[in-house]
């Protein structure tokens, strides 16, 4: 078990960044599960080792060792008087430090992992987001019908590896209307439901750039410029209408045409067209039938509608990658939505977190460690507890439930990748901090007064362990909070603790 998780935890540098090596089942996940036609992804190359290795038969740390590792570390005055721990070893189970573990937490974006395990469960990993194009109402109408891929990108400049694009769907649409040029474009993003800002958000979140609005059709996870793939950029306030707006000049409309899309609701699938159904996916068709408005093949008429076209995002699993890596706060509301329509609940932040915690359950997760109202942990009314962030990580680990492994796929590394490039490296960090870099990989949490890590880690002698660590009442900013939380977890890669 601790080595086929090791082996997962392998990386790769390629010249378009990083690729994670998906041995055993996962290579059979990038089929086209979903439905439809997959966007293909690039073949990942020959890995290169940049973590330390877990070996099968390293001695577990004691609970007195690791206590030990650990108490001289948790500083209240770094961390504040709520700093609460759960420690496991992922061969066993077995428990080995606790602090406060069942104390429901503020977790900020360990959320996140929460997000991504449910989704993988309800969903699966090879399960691909549709976007769909149909014929509208009036003659000349195109809908672009938002399925909720927060990943879709306008062309080739996506923010994303294998992006679907609004230009390939456009071509379909061409085809698809036999050179008749289309007249106008409306957009469909009531896929969604409720307020599209969390009210728990701080106030600054809808226009700093590190969130949001929640649509169900957006592009490059509503960012205005899609070169600034990571961090806090400018975002769309209507991200709906510019992916409209952006399809409609693919289509090749005038000037005026693009500024006028608008939002309305696609007709009703027309049968002998691919519908979908409830959660996103296809479902067969029948003969034809029902009135034309739209133009067609060979300047005939298409029946309100009408697929014109369909492109489908990265299956689930690169999703939650993305979503892990950078800590992208968009996407983990659209994953969160995902659990949400495949448990049939409204897809809103109310339904996503209903969903999110029935599907902890399904898992044999218990019920009481978990109250979310979102999907990426930037509402302070979340609550986690340490030990349900490292039974998820247990759960994931141990083999029954194989689509849950692409967790650790997006999980950033010490000093090396996503939210943990810069730590465990910089001179502020200590050398004892330094020692996790490349034995830790995590995903972190920060909100004022809140900051978290959680995930695995490889001692020195070479035993796979999960953490969670949390403190909700920190007195210190981030640049003093986030070096305590990496000593305490790097403490675990530099010793035995036996």
């Amino acid at each position: 078990m601790v080595a086929a998780l090791a082996s997962v935890l392998v990386l790769a540098v390629a010249v378009a960044g990083l690729a994670v090596v998906r041995p055993g089942p996962v290579a059979g996940w990038l089929g086209g599960a979903g439905g439809g036609a997959p966007t293909a992804d690039p073949p990942d190359p020959v890995p290169s080792a940049v973590l330390d290795g877990a070996t099968a038969n390293a001695p577990m740390p004691t609970r007195e060792g690791v206590q030990a590792a650990i108490d001289p570390l948790v500083d209240p005055q770094k961390l504040g008087d709520r700093v609460n721990i759960s420690v496991l070893d992922i061969a066993t189970g077995e428990v080995l430090y606790e602090r406060g573990p069942d104390a429901l937490t503020v977790p900020a974006s360990t959320t996140k992992l929460v997000t991504g395990l449910t989704v993988l469960a309800a969903r699966g990993p090879s399960y691909r987001i549709p976007t769909r194009a149909v014929a509208g109402e009036q003659p000349g109408e195109v809908v672009l019908v938002g399925g909720g891929d927060p990943t879709l990108a306008v062309n080739a400049v996506g923010s994303y590896p294998g992006a679907a694009r609004l230009d390939q769907l456009a071509e379909q649409v061409k085809a698809a209307l036999g050179g008749v040029a289309p007249t106008r474009v409306t957009v469909d993003s009531s896929l969604y439901s409720g307020p599209i800002y969390e009210p728990g958000w701080d106030s600054d979140i809808p226009t700093g750039g590190c969130g949001g609005p929640v649509m169900a059709l957006m592009t490059d996870a509503a960012r205005a410029n899609p070169k600034n793939a990571t961090g806090c950029t400018r975002r769309f306030t209507n991200p709906d209408i510019a992916a409209g707006q952006a399809f409609a000049k693919a289509l090749g409309l005038p000037a005026g045409a693009v500024q006028a899309v608008s939002r309305s609701t696609a007709p009703a699938t027309t049968p002998g067209t691919p519908s979908v159904d409830a959660t996103g996916g296809a479902v067969v068709s029948t003969a034809p039938t029902g009135s034309a408005t739209a133009p067609g093949p060979e300047g005939g008429t298409t029946a309100p509608g009408t697929e014109l076209g369909r492109v489908q995002s990265p299956p689930m699993f690169r999703l939650v990658e993305f979503m892990l890596g950078d800590s992208e706060n968009i996407i983990a509301e659209a994953l969160a939505r995902q659990v949400a329509l495949a448990r049939q609940q409204p897809a809103s932040f109310v339904g996503g977190a209903a969903a999110v915690d029935a599907v902890l359950v399904e898992l044999g997760l218990p019920e009481a460690e978990s109250g979310l109202a979102d999907g990426s942990g930037l509402s302070r009314t979340n609550r986690v507890t340490p030990s349900l962030l490292t039974d998820l990580i247990l759960l994931a680990a141990g083999g029954t439930r194989p689509e849950l492994v692409g967790i650790f796929g997006g999980l950033p590394v010490a000093g090396w990748s996503g939210t943990l490039s810069e730590r465990f490296r910089s001179p502020a960090a200590s050398s004892v901090a330094v020692a996790g870099a490349g034995a830790v990989r995590a995903k972190t949490g920060t909100l004022s007064g809140v900051n978290a890590i959680s995930g695995v880690v490889t001692t020195a002698e070479g035993r796979l362990l999960a953490f969670a660590i949390l403190a909700d009442q920190v007195p210190t900013d981030s640049s003093v909070a986030q070096p305590a939380l990496d000593r305490i977890a790097a403490a675990l890669a530099s010793c035995g603790c036996r």
